[in-house]
């Protein structure tokens, strides 16, 4: 396990205590935004990190979203 590894732990954590998807959505940009300049440079594994996580971000933004959705109905 890498320290980029840890920190998403941590971040996801984080970002679950505070339960707001929309902030899973941008954190997720955030992440594919950081991982345009490591590919530029040829930082390969950093950034296919980066766009991994960044996809489970706004994935789990996206399920959030449903289930808040679900219980105001």
């Amino acid at each position: 396990m890498k320290i980029q590894d840890i920190a998403f732990i941590g971040v996801l954590f984080i970002l679950f205590v505070f339960r707001k998807p929309r902030v899973f959505i941008l954190t997720g940009l955030v992440c594919f935004l950081l991982a345009i300049p490591l590919f530029s440079r040829w930082v390969f594994f950093t950034g296919e990190r980066l766009t991994w996580y960044g996809a489970a971000f706004i994935t789990l933004g996206i399920i959030g979203m449903y289930c808040k959705k679900e219980k105001k109905v």
